[in-house]
């Protein structure tokens, strides 16, 4: 039986680590968002098996927009949080952010939560390890 405490899932009896990854660099131009999903790819897939949590903050929230059309043959952010999504990761994007970007929730993909400094503290509170990226 699968029970989560402070962030960290216990599957009978074994405890997998907790990754939280802060993303704060606008979604495309540099590859700072791209590398962080990378990473959380990396670190949520079987090979390594950590829980991850990704809360995007500043101009990453955008990173988490529905209808995402990228060029042919370049890396689409949308895509990649909704593959992390279904791999199991969680996702936040900073209420506040996208407040000062004129997004709203309908906005984002589904299944990416808005969140508060609340959840982030929680968040790193619950983990093994933090990265700000």
């Amino acid at each position: 039986m699968n029970k989560e405490i402070m962030g960290i899932i216990w599957h009978g009896g074994e405890n997998l680590e907790t990754l939280t990854i802060i993303v704060n660099g606008a979604p495309y131009g540099t590859e700072q968002v791209w590398n962080a999903l990378r990473l959380a790819t990396a670190s949520i897939s079987s090979t390594i098996g950590m829980n991850v949590n990704i809360f995007l903050l500043g101009d990453s929230v955008t990173a988490a927009k529905k209808g995402q059309k990228t060029p042919e043959g370049y890396y689409n952010l949308e895509k990649m949080l909704r593959d992390l999504l279904k791999s199991g990761a969680k996702i936040a994007t900073c209420g506040t952010c996208l407040n000062a970007r004129a997004l709203s929730k309908e906005d984002i993909i589904e299944g990416v939560e808005v969140g508060t400094m609340i959840k982030l503290a929680g968040w790193i509170k619950g983990s093994n390890k933090a990265l700000s990226l």
